[in-house]
């Protein structure tokens, strides 16, 4: 599904050369060092998606960050520019904002998939963050000392209504 998602929003050609390379060698490649997302949050609140980055050649560009929501489906890749400034090392947290539109978003899950890219097209590897919404949850604070508390940038989703409901639809709880 994630294969699927980049494909459109940057082209096979670009996809296929990105992991061709990444796959050969392996040198240059963006990695994500460390990462740390609470599995839990309350309706409204906004989720945290802590990571450290590296890249030997100092040319991050982007993160691709695609949400699965079980009943729902994927939504549109979202892409975050790096700052200039953070082309070779990157800490902080990705955020998203959980309130849905017209409805409660309790009892969702959903699973982000994130992947940084530098300006030559490598791709590093899929780091993957389960999330399950609902009321009694506590988001977890990352381990203290690990990662900067700097916004990196917002994953620009919109949840949407689950047909027949959230607790239906992928209630974790039982």
């Amino acid at each position: 599904m994630v294969f699927v998602s980049l494909f459109l929003a940057i082209g096979y050609d670009t996809l296929a050369s990105a992991q061709v390379r990444e796959g050969t060698d392996g040198t240059g490649v963006p990695v994500i060092t460390q990462s740390f997302a609470s599995k839990e949050v309350r309706p409204g609140d906004t989720w945290k998606i802590y990571m450290n980055v590296s890249d030997p050649n100092g040319d991050l560009k982007r993160i691709f960050a695609v949400v699965d929501q079980l009943g729902v489906g994927e939504y549109p890749v979202s892409t975050i520019r790096v700052k200039r400034e953070n082309s070779k090392e990157l800490s902080g947290y990705l955020y998203l904002y959980t309130s849905a539109h017209g409805f409660s978003a309790e009892f969702v899950k959903l699973t982000l998939t994130v992947q940084v890219q530098d300006k030559s097209g490598k791709f590093s590897r899929a780091a993957v963050f389960p999330l399950f919404i609902q009321g009694r949850a506590t988001q977890e604070a990352p381990p203290k000392g690990e990662f900067k508390e700097e916004a990196i940038g917002p994953i620009m989703v919109t949840l949407r209504n689950i047909p027949g409901g959230g607790r239906d639809s992928g209630d974790m709880s039982k």
